[in-house]
């Protein structure tokens, strides 16, 4: 019987070198700051975090750690002008074209997971409209770095709001991703939810899956938030049915309650301790953690040890 696997990866900041050497990659400012010094400034906060990335994607794989999603925040206020305006563009070129490189060259898969305020589904059309150029930015993004136009290399969203009628708010969602550029829509992936109002595994399957091909991440905390009819085993296999022959990717976190009774149950922990179960599968796994590498390293020497 197989057993499946997990890679392990996490998210964003790097912990170790953040204290070590200041590699920073949400390097962001206020949009006061931003309106106040114009894009010189937020192009310098771009390349500093840039300048990050280069650092941990070598920390990653001398730690064996090769499932690696960049902050969104990487380029501050992207949604409100052209990367190519900047005007230290061409830096920030070279250095999106020396990070994508290195990670071909070390196979470490790249996402990105752009914030609530992406969503397709508002019924305000300037929302929907920065949700576009701010997702087109992101695919952008992916090509200077020359990463696969596949759910390989994913930009992962939430349907973003139901407005409690779940089927017309899929409905304009499909329109409205429909205008994207195939930079987008070929990388682009929708994750279950964690609030009975918002979408299951299997609501997404049904609404948009079979509507668009559009792959499901399947996070498993959400599913415990909101399993909707499914068990976790059923939930997962429907998501990773739904990836067309590229691996699956998978998100994993705990209830913050581990660390405080008192904690809303959905929000994230520190670590992770329980086991992740990939019923059968092989997939990638990023680790939603507060302590983000520590808790890829921490999970490692409580299970793999055993292995």
């Amino acid at each position: 019987m197989k057993t499946g696997s997990t890679n392990l990866g996490y998210a964003c900041i790097n912990m170790t070198l953040a204290e070590t050497e200041k590699a920073i990659v949400g390097r962001t400012c206020r949009k006061a700051t931003f309106l106040k010094k114009g894009l010189p400034h937020v192009g310098e906060l771009f390349e500093q975090n840039l300048l990050a990335v280069r650092r941990i994607l070598p920390w990653n794989v001398k730690n064996n750690i090769s499932v690696y999603r960049m902050s969104s925040s990487m380029a501050p206020w992207c949604s409100e002008y052209r990367l190519e305006d900047l005007p230290n563009w061409n830096a920030c070129k070279s250095l999106l074209d020396q990070c994508g490189k290195f990670a071909i060259e070390n196979d470490i898969r790249l996402s990105f997971h752009p914030g609530a305020f992406t969503v397709l589904a508002a019924k305000n059309q300037s929302v929907v409209e920065k949700s576009l150029h701010e997702l087109e930015i992101h695919g952008k993004i992916m090509d200077y770095m020359h990463q696969p136009r596949s759910p390989m290399a994913k930009i992962n969203i939430h349907v973003g709001g139901a407005y409690g009628d779940k089927q017309a708010a899929a409905d304009r969602w499909l329109s409205n991703s429909s205008r994207l550029s195939n930079a987008v829509l070929s990388r682009l992936t929708l994750e279950n939810d964690d609030r009975p109002n918002l979408y299951s595994t299997r609501e997404l399957y049904e609404l948009f899956y079979s509507r668009s091909g559009i792959p499901i991440v399947f996070d498993y905390h959400h599913h415990q938030c909101h399993p909707g009819q499914d068990d976790e085993k059923t939930a997962l296999h429907l998501a990773a049915s739904t990836w067309a022959g590229h691996k699956p990717c998978t998100h994993y976190s705990e209830t913050a309650q581990v660390d405080n009774p008192k904690a809303v149950f959905r929000a994230h922990s520190k670590y992770v301790s329980g086991y992740i179960n990939p019923h059968g599968l092989d997939i990638d796994v990023v680790i939603e953690a507060k302590a983000k590498e520590l808790a890829v390293l921490r999970y490692r020497g409580l299970h793999e040890k055993n292995k």
